[in-house]
């Protein structure tokens, strides 16, 4: 995830070669991948502009992700979008909805269709901080508690909604205070450990899946880049970079691996190397395909 969003980031649309907005979910790798990982091949999973992890958890193959940000036709919305409002549903993968909170009665509905039609599948929902300020967040959430739906919510809490500092859009310290008004179970976690993602998401996915209904998670974090590639984040202390960049999941994994003689450093240089040239051919594979015909433009077009 980190070396994709780099590449798209740093270096595609740096080029030109992407256009409109570029978002990225760097130091937050931790939730969507110790969280995704846990769905089951008939789950469902709504992510965010921060879970491209999700993506390939799933096995959305890094080629068509290039090829969705360059607008090529090999990408998942065949060259319809140039950015990060793809999916794909026979991976179970609903398209992202720009503005987030309105994913979240999405996830309620396809988790409404679960419960009528007995099946034991659950729906992973994912939002940032900001889309619990949102009307359409409080709609779905209640809709989903008073039904009993099996949906886990996971909710990165990077401290900003675009611009807006966590306490100046909420008058409660935590996202999970809000999941008492809806009588449902919350918990608080780091979203930079991974291994602790990880073990919440289990606990919410069991409550979920044996028909308790939903499940909220507050991943702590931070958004260690601007709200997108044109925002430079000056209204950031520059501290709380340096802060958090020790924090960085990546690194914090890796540690925890080689305190436990799982990997060693060696290990982990070789798996650099091998991710770099995957995410080398998968670029150039992209840059290579053709763009979509401009005949087939209201394909899949309706009124």
């Amino acid at each position: 995830m980190r070396e994709i969003e780099n590449r798209i980031e740093l270096k595609l649309y740096r080029q030109g070669k992407i256009l409109g907005g570029c978002y990225t979910g760097r130091g937050q790798e931790a939730i969507p991948v110790g969280s995704a990982i846990l769905a089951e091949k008939d789950d469902w999973l709504c992510p965010t502009h921060r879970d491209m992890g999700a993506f390939l958890v799933r096995g959305m193959e890094p080629r068509r992700i290039f090829a969705q940000y360059l607008g090529r036709a090999a990408g998942p919305t065949r060259g319809r979008d140039g950015n990060m409002h793809m999916g794909d549903l026979e991976l179970h993968l609903v398209p992202i909805i720009s503005s987030i909170g309105a994913s979240v009665p999405v996830a309620g509905g396809i988790a409404l269709s679960l419960k009528y039609r007995g099946l034991p599948n659950v729906v992973f929902s994912y939002f940032g901080d900001g889309a619990t300020s949102r009307g359409d967040w409080h709609e779905g959430v209640n809709f989903a508690a008073v039904q009993k739906l099996p949906v886990v919510y996971l909710c990165n809490n990077n401290q900003y909604a675009y611009s807006t500092p966590l306490d100046k859009q909420m008058a409660v310290a935590n996202v999970a205070d809000r999941a008492a008004g809806y009588g449902i179970p919350a918990e608080i976690v780091d979203g930079n450990d991974v291994i602790a993602v990880h073990e919440a998401a289990r606990r919410a996915v069991a409550h979920a899946r044996s028909g308790h209904g939903p499940y909220l998670i507050e991943c702590k974090t931070f958004r260690m880049t601007g709200h997108s590639a044109h925002d430079g984040a000056d209204y950031v202390a520059r501290s709380l970079f340096e802060e958090w960049s020790k924090k960085d999941p990546i690194l914090m994994l890796q540690k925890y691996m080689v305190e436990r003689n799982w990997a060693t450093e060696v290990d982990f240089k070789q798996l650099h190397a091998r991710i770099l040239a995957e995410v080398d051919a998968a670029a150039e594979w992209a840059e290579n395909s053709p763009l979509p015909d401009p005949a087939t433009m209201l394909d899949g077009v309706y009124e």
